[in-house]
């Protein structure tokens, strides 16, 4: 196979959305009974194969947005906001199958080279936002800790009770990957995931974790908060 990036034809399209309509009905809330969830369990394997296998969309680029901008609402899974009683406290730990696990602090990340992006966010519930990123790319950190041969998938943990996702690698490392401290063009807030939260592009919402603590290379395939609830794995557009 080759290593170039390829245009999807009509049928990689259909391929591709055929499987996500059943996930989509379930994830706005119709269930379609319980005499459904094995067909659902077998959609949820094939989408999660194609989408780990498409070379598009490892090597395809978000382009940036045109269309008119709108309100991005919060997201958590704690009782109330994820905040940091004290900011300067925090650190995240990267390690995991890498040489030389490291501990950045937020004097750290600030230093490192950052990029910036305006794009379309999109949520498996249905609904799109254009809003502005900036960050460090993932790639950047991976580079300074030295993952080791093997370590093939990446977990993102965060303090938003125990909110976590499982990527692999080569999502984790796509260029627009990156570990975010900025939007709309200020430093983020708790709204948005303070003090860093993960975004990219090329994943549906729920993959984005926000309030991140620690990342881990691994050798596993890790699930993640909806994920392990039934969502589909790779969570890619």
């Amino acid at each position: 196979m080759s290593d170039s990036p390829r245009i999807l034809a009509r049928r990689d399209f259909i391929r591709l959305a055929a499987p996500a309509v059943p996930i989509a009905l379930a994830a706005c809330g119709w269930d379609g009974g319980k005499q459904l969830q094995p067909v659902f369990n077998k959609v949820i394997g094939v989408n999660n194969s194609l989408g780990e296998e498409l070379l598009a969309v490892r090597h395809a680029q978000a382009n940036p947005a045109q269309i008119a901008r709108g309100q991005m609402p919060s997201y958590f899974v704690s009782e109330g906001m994820p905040m940091l009683s004290d900011p300067s406290k925090w650190a995240l730990e990267v390690g995991g199958l890498v040489r030389k696990p490291t501990r950045f602090t937020p004097e750290m990340i600030s230093a490192l080279p950052h990029i910036n992006y305006t794009v379309t966010h999109h949520c498996v519930e249905g609904w799109s936002v254009v809003k502005a990123w900036g960050g460090v790319p993932f790639a950047t950190f991976a580079a300074m800790v030295e993952p080791m041969p093997g370590a093939n998938y990446v977990q993102f943990d965060s303090f938003d009770d125990g909110y976590m996702n499982g990527w692999d690698i080569a999502s984790a490392m796509h260029p627009q990957t990156i570990l975010a401290d900025a939007f709309e063009g200020k430093p983020i807030t708790a709204a948005h995931g303070a003090p860093l939260r993960l975004y990219s592009p090329i994943k549906l919402g729920y993959k984005l974790t926000k309030y991140l603590t620690k990342v881990t290379f691994t050798d596993k395939k890790i699930g993640g908060y909806w994920e392990d609830r039934g969502y589909p794995w790779f969570g890619g557009l």
